[in-house]
């Protein structure tokens, strides 16, 4: 019986998730005011009207920038802590630092080498 119990928080929280997101969306869109006109449909961006076709395309480095800034953003995060806890890191805890180290520095060296930084 203690099985079925600590199973019945997993199927709650399979039950309730996709309706927690949902359920403000809906009363906002239930109660909220609906008075579109001509100006609120209008295309922006940045708060400015746009000038030209809205649909650009873009070029993929800008995106590859975007990616090499998430990863190294994200090492900061993950490296932060450990940085911390130098003092009371084990061996193996100093090691596989080193190691997320090693990998994030094999991979600027590799974007370096394949141009992915150069601004063009």
């Amino acid at each position: 019986m203690e099985s079925i119990n600590s199973w019945a928080f997993i199927g709650a929280f399979f039950v309730l998730s996709p309706i927690l997101p949902a359920l403000p969306i809906i009363v906002a869109r239930l109660l909220g005011p609906k008075k579109p006109n001509a100006i609120k449909t209008q295309t922006y961006e940045c708060g400015l009207e746009t000038v030209g076709d809205t649909w650009v395309q873009f070029r993929v480095q800008y995106y590859i920038y975007g990616l090499i800034f998430l990863i190294f953003d994200v090492e900061m995060v993950l490296l932060f802590p450990w940085a911390m806890a130098y003092q009371q890191l084990d061996l193996f805890a100093f090691g596989a630092g080193f190691l997320f180290i090693f990998l994030l520095l094999d991979a600027l060296i590799y974007a370096w080498r394949k141009d992915a930084l150069e601004w063009v």
